[in-house]
């Protein structure tokens, strides 16, 4: 746990926050999806869930609870991956993470690529491709692409839902 996590979780423990001030703190975690916050907060938050873990880990019981259309409405709130629609409107922290990964410096030849299996894959799917791309690079995350897009989508939607809780995660552990 970074010093700057620790200070939070020590200086503004998730039990001690009303309502609103729980969700302005931790509803962006899952993309566009305040709505994790709201359940997690309505169930009750305890002292149990000061460590980013431990809210990692409620947080994703919130969304893995949840019924399908919720789940597929939160994996439809994020962007492409360094295609076309994710160099127009990105949050700071999908930004942040899509540069720390090199996918701001695609080549003309990288970038039609992840075009393309954007949208095979949306068209394959109905959703967007997610990867925590943290500690991956353009290649890596190409890899994976290439590989994933030829899943079946009982699976990809599994493997999607887990990416968004690795996202989350790292978010809470990077606060």
């Amino acid at each position: 746990m970074t010093e700057t996590t620790e200070s939070l979780f020590i200086t503004r423990p998730p039990n001690t926050l009303a309502e609103s001030a729980f969700v302005s703190l931790y509803g962006w975690v899952y993309e566009h999806s305040p709505w994790v916050a709201h359940k997690l907060y309505a169930r009750g938050i305890t002292k149990s869930l000061h460590s980013p873990a431990a809210l990692a880990d409620a947080m994703a019981a919130v969304v893995n609870g949840a019924v399908d259309d919720d789940k597929l409405s939160l994996l439809r709130a994020h962007p492409d991956l360094a295609g076309k629609l994710a160099l127009a409107d990105l949050t700071a922290s999908s930004q942040d993470e899509q540069k720390g990964a090199g996918l701001d410096q695609c080549s003309p030849e990288e970038l039609a690529r992840f075009t393309e299996l954007n949208d095979l894959y949306k068209q394959k799917f109905g959703f967007p491709f997610i990867f925590a791309v943290k500690g991956f690079n353009r290649a890596d995350i190409l890899e994976a692409f290439e590989r994933r897009v030829k899943n079946d989508p009982e699976a990809e939607f599994n493997e999607a839902i887990h990416q968004v809780h690795r996202i989350a995660k790292l978010r809470l552990e990077a606060l």
